[in-house]
């Protein structure tokens, strides 16, 4: 490992341990103060401002602006609340208001699928604070397995995944192997949980916001292997860093004319639901990767 890499992973520790600390309303507040002061003098400030202007044609610089102005508040806010994420989920039914809002529809739907019996595969994009759909679900007691990408930095992996395997379920890092351990999981009635939203070099086609982009194939390739339901989940970030999950009712998978699961259609139709939910919060989405490539 070079120094350098060294001594940014102890940094990265660090800085979470140490946010930590303080309450978690204290250190959302500051990470918000400093993503909303740093984030614009840094080159994802430009992908940002250019993704949104090619997604939002008719704004104005002003109103784009305000977009990415909510998307840093909402991204030093993750981080923040990354160093409290076993303690996020405070959710009990009839205790009151707390940081997780009530959503009786949302909630029947998980208990569903978690009594049923079947196994299920479960989409979720980058909104909000995207980890808490996996901490919802291990709280409701869903047999889940999380497939995640692992942190360049090997300290920083270590400390995020030692923090993760603490309220979520079983974690599944991307390589090559991943793909077969997420079938063996669904054979056994485990709930897959996938984040969809980023560019995949070797993706099957899409059109998002009007644009081709290209999104990596491995639900409908699992669902090739295991037949089961598709779910989506999303979580939106209100005021007072509460937040509201959304589980969908199961998605109709497109198939060819021989019943196969149809592996583009299925992508274009999980992505026309993420660019729904994008569409009523866009400050709460990370705009500042490069979600459309030419290659």
């Amino acid at each position: 490992m070079a120094v350098s890499d060294a001594v940014l992973g102890f940094l990265g520790v660090q800085a979470l341990r140490a946010a930590r600390l303080f309450p978690l309303h204290a250190s959302t507040n500051f990470g918000s103060a400093l993503m909303r002061t740093v984030g614009p003098w840094l080159r994802e400030q430009r992908i940002g401002r250019e993704n949104l202007a090619a997604a939002y044609p008719d704004k104005s610089a002003t109103e784009i602006d305000e977009i990415l102005d909510g998307v840093w508040d909402n991204l030093g806010r993750v981080g923040a609340e990354f160093a409290h994420i076993d303690q996020l989920w405070d959710f009990r039914p009839g205790a009151g208001p707390g940081r997780i809002m009530e959503s009786a529809e949302s909630e029947r739907r998980v208990l569903r699928l978690r009594d049923d019996g079947k196994p299920a595969i479960v989409f979720a994009a980058h909104l909000a604070n995207w980890e808490l759909a996996a901490v919802a679900a291990a709280s409701y007691g869903l047999d889940s397995t999380v497939l995640y990408r692992r942190p360049n930095n090997r300290a920083v992996s270590d400390e995020v995944l030692a923090r993760r395997a603490r309220c979520m379920g079983t974690l599944v890092p991307t390589n090559i192997e991943a793909p077969m351990a997420l079938v063996e999981a669904l054979q056994h009635g485990s709930h897959v949980a996938i984040l969809v939203d980023q560019h995949y070099t070797r993706g099957v086609p899409v059109k998002f916001f009007g644009r081709r982009a290209l999104t990596n194939p491995l639900i409908p390739w699992l669902l090739r292997k295991v037949d089961c339901p598709l779910h989506g989940i999303r979580v939106v970030r209100h005021p007072g860093d509460r937040f509201q999950l959304d589980l969908t009712e199961a998605i109709p998978v497109p198939r060819d004319a021989k019943g196969r699961v149809d592996m583009q259609g299925t992508m274009q139709a999980i992505t026309d639901v993420v660019e729904g939910w994008v569409r009523e919060h866009p400050e709460q989405w990370l705009w500042l990767h490069r979600r459309w490539r030419d290659n």
